[in-house]
């Protein structure tokens, strides 16, 4: 049976415009389609098209795909001029770094081939997405690799009915994230692992949310079936209430029942993949230079450099000029995923390479060049280039005005389940005509690394009601600037956002530490008041400036710098390094260990 993609989901309808003389209404029709969206788009009931179906001698119920010659009659029946949808490939979940940025040329189309999917696996912990990896990688090398062994380089391909698909050997949805944030998308095509004894957990809706932020199409493996306490049944019901309704429901979603550890189910998962593949009408011109993403790359004690790469479009060959990133090479020796020597790449194949000068990150688009010089020239224009910023809520109406935001991402977290809901739906009826505003993950707990890398990748924003923030995610946050705001009361939350839409937001101020001190040393300095001897320990201290008294946890006061002397000489800043003495103003309990931080507030954004 034919699955019906994304894109055909929709059918344009169309009024032919004539003013001397009415004409049949023309529609366009996928080549299959199901019961229920034909009758949501035509003027007759559900019902009434499966009576005319049976009268043509097609028993179909309502959530049943039928084809477009069906279809094309029905529609015929009631005065429709019919026409074949042409088939759509998706614009933009397989676009890599500069290829994003450049439309395809003529001679790129005229050779434009059928190209293997790139499969992402994803899933909760323990839900048997490595066991599933290596079910599917034994089925297809058994019989060609003694003992099945596989060189690991993050990637491998399969052949199933003479077409090729790969796969990467990714952790989880941390990992393909992390590549987006970088720059990279490279998987055409995700596999969501259940387990069937487990179903549906919390690990499994990131995954969800994460691969629905790129834009790729899901697909279901409800996994461990040979599970005496297995309910695959149970496990559908909650893929519906997270929005991922399966055909066998009347949705889109291909699910397929395995057993990794039975090897059940392997080759039906497979086959589907080729047929979602062919929806998705995923092409490459292989004549063109390489142009392709890094997997993973390490540093070999005997080999150096190596990097995985997936070659995108074109072909990569021994010999050729090479940059990543920021580094460049000539390809002197390239690996598949079983060991084996090769001498070139086409598309959509990855390779372990050698002749890098150095080691590249994960992620980093490769282009072909024909010289050293081009190599030279294309990573200086590169270095200074930064990924894009993501939005923030104080430059958003800013970002709005001039075309650059359309969409609001926003990945909220929260302290209890309850406090979502209503938060995603106050926040989603905030949308304008001009941006609008899309929650694109949402959990309980705290803000985590995941968080901020999904923000990253999706160019969104951070809200926390009523929870904290891991360290390692604020501090990846600042380096990457990525807006992270903590709200207590819906109402503040809401209006915050609903303002910054309009233009109307306040200014927020955000703290920068210039330095700190430790206080070594007490002296007086006047009748009752004292001074403080310090070691500027990082950055400087400056008179004037604010500043704070740390004794152990406690915050003992905040004032400003009253005096700054070095020696018997009054300055104006002392640097890291040197011994200075320091007054607050209005305090003088200074002990010594105290810790003096020095620090300025600035406009955010």
């Amino acid at each position: 049976m034919a699955r019906v993609g994304e894109q055909d989901n929709v059918l344009k309808l169309a009024v032919s415009d004539s003013s001397s003389s009415p004409k049949a209404l023309l529609i366009e029709v996928p080549h299959a389609l199901s019961v229920r969206q034909l009758a949501e788009l035509l003027p007759i009931s559900a019902i009434d098209i499966i009576k005319r179906l049976m009268r043509n001698g097609i028993m179909a119920n309502i959530n049943q795909v039928i084809d477009y010659e069906a279809a094309a009659a029905i529609a015929k029946d009631i005065g429709y001029e019919v026409r074949l949808k042409p088939r759509v490939t998706r614009k933009s979940a397989n676009v890599i770094g500069e290829i994003k940025k450049r439309q395809l040329q003529n001679e790129e189309l005229d050779g434009l081939q059928p190209r293997p999917p790139v499969v992402t696996i994803m899933g909760h912990v323990d839900h048997g997405k490595t066991m599933l990896l290596d079910a599917i990688r034994q089925s297809n090398v058994m019989d060609t690799e003694a003992g099945g062994i596989t060189q690991h380089i993050g990637a491998y391909q399969v052949e199933v009915n003479g077409q090729k698909i790969t796969f990467l050997d990714t952790p989880g949805h941390e990992a393909f994230t992390a590549m987006r944030a970088r720059g990279a998308q490279v998987t055409d095509i995700t596999i969501l692992v259940v387990a069937a004894d487990d179903g549906v957990m919390p690990q499994t809706l990131e995954a969800i949310d994460h691969a629905r932020a790129a834009g790729v199409p899901i697909m279901v493996a409800i996994n461990k079936i040979d599970k005496p306490e297995a309910n695959s049944g149970l496990v559908k019901q909650q893929l519906a209430d997270a929005g991922l309704l399966i055909e066998e429901w009347g949705g889109d979603i291909v699910c397929v029942l395995t057993s990794a550890k039975e090897k059940e189910g392997i080759s039906e998962l497979l086959e589907n993949l080729l047929v979602v593949a062919e929806m998705e009408n995923l092409r490459a011109n292989p004549s063109l230079p390489a142009v392709g993403v890094v997997i993973e790359a390490k540093l070999d004690k005997t080999k150096g450099p190596l990097a995985t790469v997936l070659v995108h479009n074109g072909t990569l060959r021994l010999g050729d000029t090479i940059v990543i990133g920021t580094t460049w090479g000539r390809v002197k020796a390239m690996f598949n995923d079983i060991g084996k020597r090769v001498r070139k790449a086409g598309p959509a194949t990855p390779v372990e390479l050698l002749g890098l000068n150095s080691v590249p990150q994960a992620g980093d688009t490769l282009t072909t060049v024909v010289s050293e010089h081009q190599a030279q020239v294309l990573i200086q224009k590169r270095q200074p280039e930064t990924m894009p910023k993501s939005v923030k809520l104080d430059n958003l109406f800013d970002q709005i005005s001039a075309g650059q935001v359309k969409e609001l991402n926003v990945i909220l977290k929260a302290d209890v389940q309850g406090s979502i809901e209503p938060i995603r739906s106050s926040l989603e009826q905030l949308g304008t005509e001009e941006v609008k505003v899309r929650v694109i993950h949402s959990g309980s707990g705290n803000i985590t690394e995941s968080d901020v890398m999904l923000a990253i990748a999706s160019k969104g924003l951070i809200i926390g009601f009523n929870t904290g923030c891991e360290p390692g995610a604020r501090r990846l946050a600042d380096v990457e600037g990525i807006d992270i705001r903590h709200y207590d009361v819906i109402y503040n939350l809401v209006d915050d956002v609903g303002k910054a839409l309009k233009g109307m937001l306040e200014p927020t101020y955000v703290e920068v530490i210039d330095g700190r001190a430790e206080v070594r040393a007490l002296f007086p300095a006047g009748k009752k008041e004292k001074a403080a001897g310090v070691y500027v320990t990082e950055g400087k201290v400056t008179r004037g400036a604010s500043t704070r008294l740390r004794r152990g946890e406690e915050v003992v006061v905040e004032s400003i710098v009253s005096s700054l002397r070095r020696f018997k000489d009054d300055v104006k800043e002392v640097a890291a390094g040197y011994e200075c003495g320091v007054g607050i103003k209005d305090f003088s309990e200074f002990q010594v260990g105290d810790i003096l931080e020095f620090f300025r507030r600035e406009k955010a954004g």
